[in-house]
C-alpha cells in the first residue's frame, strides 16, 4: 500500500466532486436548510392548530371555554355560526370545530349532563389525534373550575414533581435538529461514494485507473477518506453553525467524541455505498437500491421512533446496522453529555460493522474491476 497513491487519488475524487454542482447543492442543502426547516416544522406536538367555536349559549361558561384556547397550541378561536361549521370543515379551513349548545350553562348547573360536539379533521393526523386529547382535557378542566366557583387547581392527594432532564423547556426542535444531522451523515456518505464510483464507470475513467500502478485497495480507500472527510466537515459545520448558533440548541457532551463516532459511522456507510455502486449497473439503479437500503436504516435505527417501541425481532436485526449504534452514541453524547466510559460499546460495534462492510466491499470491488 502506497500512502501517496491514496492521497493523490483522494484529491482527484475531491476535484471530481467540486465539478459536480448537483452534489454540491445536495451537500449544502442537506446540512443547512434541510435541518433548519425540518426542525422548525417538527409535528410531534400541537402547534397553532386552527379551531373555530359555535357559541349557541352565550354564557359565562362558554366565554370561559373560548378563552381557554390560546397560542402556541391553538390559534385564537374564530367565532362562527352553526351553518358555517360544516362548510369550513369541508374547505379545510378548520382542524377543530367546537359546538357549544344552547342552555349549556343552565343544564350544567342543574346537574344534567349536556353534550358538546367537537368536529375533527382527521386528515391532519398528528394534530387531530393530539389536539382532540388537548381539547378534552381543557374543556373538562375549565368546567370543573367553573363548577367549583374558582379558577385555582385543587390540591391532589399526591404531589407529583416533574423534572425534565436534558430538555428542560420540552422544546421539540432540540431533538429534531440533531436527529436530522444524524440522518444526513448516513445519506450523504452513501450517496457520495456510490455516485463517485458510478460516475467513473460511466465516464470510462475507471479503466484509466486500472492501467496505473495502483491497487483496488488504494482506489477504494481513497474514495472512503475523501468523501468521508467532506461529510465529516459538513456535519461538524452543521452541528456548530446551524444547530448551536441558528437553532440555539445546547450541546451537552463532547463534540470531539461525536466526531469520532461520526467518523466510524462514515467509514461503515461509505463502504456500504461502494458495495451498492458495484451491484448497481447505472445511476438510476443505484438510486433504487439506495431507497431500499436507506429508508429501513433511517426508520428503524431509533432516530425517528424509539427502538423500544419496535418488535423484538426488529430490534435484534437492526443491531447489525451501523445506524442503530450511531444514533445511540450521538443521542447519548449530544443530548445527555455521555463520555467515553458510556459509549465505548457503540464505538466498538461501529468499528466491527465497518470492518466487515469494508471486507465485503473490497471483495466486491475487486470483482467489479475485472
Amino acid at each position: 500500500m502506497h500512502t501517496a497513491n491514496i492521497l493523490r487519488l483522494g484529491i482527484k475524487e475531491l476535484w471530481g466532486l467540486a465539478r459536480d454542482p448537483l452534489l454540491l447543492v445536495l451537500i449544502v442543502y442537506s446540512f443547512t436548510l434541510s435541518i433548519y426547516t425540518a426542525s422548525r416544522a417538527m409535528p410531534e406536538t400541537l402547534n397553532n392548530a386552527v379551531i373555530s367555536v359555535v357559541d349557541e349559549d352565550q354564557s359565562p361558561i362558554s366565554s370561559r371555554l373560548i378563552t381557554a384556547f390560546y397560542p402556541p397550541y391553538f390559534v385564537v378561536p374564530r367565532l362562527i355560526s352553526l351553518h358555517e361549521m360544516d362548510d369550513r370543515m369541508d374547505a379545510g379551513l378548520d382542524t377543530f370545530a367546537l359546538d357549544i349548545p344552547p342552555n349549556f350553562q343552565r343544564d350544567l348547573l342543574a346537574g344534567r349532563t349536556p353534550t358538546l360536539q367537537l368536529n375533527v379533521d382527521a386528515t391532519r393526523m398528528t394534530q387531530a389525534f393530539n389536539g382532540a386529547g388537548y381539547i378534552q382535557s381543557i374543556v373538562s378542566g375549565e368546567i370543573a373550575k367553573f363548577l367549583d366557583r374558582y379558577r385555582g387547581i385543587s390540591a391532589p392527594p399526591v404531589d407529583l414533581v416533574l423534572r425534565a432532564r436534558f430538555n428542560q423547556e420540552l422544546n421539540k426542535e432540540w431533538f429534531g435538529s440533531i436527529n436530522n444531522v444524524i440522518s444526513a451523515v448516513t445519506m450523504l456518505s452513501i450517496i457520495l461514494t456510490g455516485a463517485a464510483l458510478i460516475r467513473e464507470r460511466e465516464h470510462g475513467t475507471i479503466e484509466h485507473l486500472l492501467v496505473m500502478p495502483v491497487t483496488p485497495f488504494e482506489i477504494m480507500l481513497s474514495k472512503i477518506w475523501s468523501m468521508g472527510a467532506v461529510v465529516l466537515l459538513a456535519s461538524l459545520f452543521s452541528l456548530i453553525v446551524v444547530v448551536q448558533a441558528l437553532l440555539a440548541v445546547p450541546i451537552e457532551g463532547s463534540i470531539a467524541l461525536f466526531v469520532l463516532g461520526a467518523a466510524l459511522q462514515i467509514f461503515a456507510t461509505t463502504c456500504m455505498g461502494i458495495f451498492l455502486a458495484t451491484v448497481a449497473g447505472s445511476m438510476p439503479q443505484f438510486g433504487l437500491l439506495l431507497m431500499l437500503i436507506l429508508l429501513p436504516l433511517q426508520m428503524l435505527s431509533g432516530a425517528v421512533t424509539p427502538r423500544e417501541s419496535m418488535p423484538e425481532i426488529i430490534q435484534t436485526i437492526m443491531l447489525a446496522a451501523p445506524n442503530t449504534h450511531f444514533v445511540i452514541l450521538a443521542q447519548s453524547v449530544l443530548f445527555r453529555g455521555a463520555g467515553l466510559d458510556i459509549v465505548w460499546p457503540q464505538l466498538l460495534a461501529l468499528l466491527a460493522i465497518g470492518s466487515v462492510l469494508f471486507y465485503l466491499s473490497l471483495r466486491r470491488f475487486r470483482q467489479f474491476l475485472r
